[in-house]
């Protein structure tokens, strides 16, 4: 789960990480209010969208005085802003940031991250932060510094060293990297967090290291354990099918394909999309169903691939364990009749109670084209959606 720009500054200056001083505004009206005992009249005005490249499509604007903040914030919110990471169709901006400007000195990239190949976390590190870091990364790999660190109740103060290498900071600004590197190392941990990024981290002029910009992503899969990040979520800045899934407890991701898939188990659900891919096509989705679906999640599944409007036919992978087939097989044609399907449907059922979930596709009257394997079903939903 992603969380906005100002969201992921009070969790950090919670942990102690330095901040400067700044506002969300969710509606226009609190704008004035919510800015006036700001000491510094120099400002800058942030659309909060869950997606980088802001400052290259105008969604981050330098303010001068209360007029030009009123008026360009009435110019931006409610704007379809579009990135380099929104796509085409862009993102509405429905919530603002107005922070005091900074005496920047230097810019610093730091960020901090759960590496799955290694099972330990990795800080990165850059001289050279602000908005061309992608292409620092790209063009110039050694800039970048990489630090892998056991999972341990602080960071070392060797590693520590590594990571602040690049900085080139005096003593003193050490101790305050020594505190964020630990702070932000605290928040991964203890908020179960998968990523933060801080781009830039700036010394200011008066020798002061403060994050600029912040970005956290957490781990959906521990949201339970975090009821206060949870409440964080902005479903506007999801997409809507998604958002639907999950009401069911439905594991889905849209992709860019047009046949949608609906499979029991992650590792069968990728196997599936790389069988599809093998033979020349693309999958519209990932769908895991789970172990234990009962008939009415089935049908919440099949509906919400079929809610997308680029799904040309449906492939129906399942694997008969702790969930049978027979259930499967009632839900399939319960939404099949309910949403009147006009879309190629191709199922393959394997494992518990097999025989019944057939017969009770076959009685439906249906057009179900039925496969024996995994392979013959790819090739038969590929062909029928040609």
């Amino acid at each position: 789960m992603n969380i906005h720009e100002y969201q992921a500054k009070e969790i950090l200056k919670k942990f102690g990480v330095s901040v400067p001083k700044g506002a969300a505004i969710l509606d226009l009206k609190e704008l004035k209010n919510k800015t006036k005992n700001f000491s510094n009249k120099n400002l800058i005005l942030k659309a909060q969208i869950h997606a980088g490249g802001r400052g290259k499509a105008g969604g981050i604007k330098f303010i001068k005085n209360i007029d030009e903040l009123v008026k360009e914030s009435n110019k931006m919110y409610g704007k379809v802003l579009v990135t380099h990471q929104t796509g085409s169709s862009g993102r509405k901006i429905s919530r603002l940031y107005v922070e005091e400007t900074c005496s920047i000195e230097k810019e610093f990239y730091l960020s901090c991250l759960v590496d799955r190949s290694s099972s330990k976390i990795v800080f990165i590190s850059s001289a050279d932060g602000g908005m061309d870091i992608e292409k620092i990364a790209k063009d110039s790999p050694e800039k970048i510094i990489k630090v892998a660190v056991n999972f341990l109740d602080a960071v070392s103060e060797k590693d520590i060293k590594k990571i602040i290498e690049p900085f080139s900071l005096s003593d003193k600004l050490k101790k305050q990297a020594f505190q964020l590197i630990q702070a932000i190392y605290k928040v991964l941990i203890e908020k179960d967090a998968s990523l933060i990024e801080i781009n830039p981290l700036i010394l200011t002029k008066d020798k002061k290291l403060l994050c600029l910009d912040a970005k956290i992503s957490f781990d959906d899969n521990a949201l339970y354990r975090h009821p206060d990040i949870s409440s964080l979520r902005d479903v506007n800045e999801e997409d809507p099918i998604e958002t639907e899934a999950r009401k069911y407890d439905l594991a889905y991701i849209k992709l860019n394909g047009k046949i949608g898939c609906m499979v029991n188990g992650a590792g069968l659900a990728m196997a599936t999309m790389d069988i599809i891919k093998l033979y020349g096509s693309e999958p519209a989705n990932f769908l895991d169903v789970g172990g234990g679906a009962s008939k009415e999640k089935v049908a919440a599944a099949f509906k919400i691939i079929l809610s997308d409007k680029n799904v040309k036919g449906i492939l129906i992978n399942i694997f008969g364990g702790i969930m049978r087939c027979d259930v499967l097989a009632q839900g399939v044609v319960d939404a099949a009749k309910k949403t009147n399907l006009a879309v190629p449907l191709v199922v393959r059922l394997a494992g518990t109670n097999v025989d019944l979930g057939k017969k009770i596709l076959e009685e439906s009257k249906l057009k179900i084209i039925s496969a024996n394997n995994l392979a013959e079903a790819a090739k038969k939903i590929i062909e029928v959606t040609k």
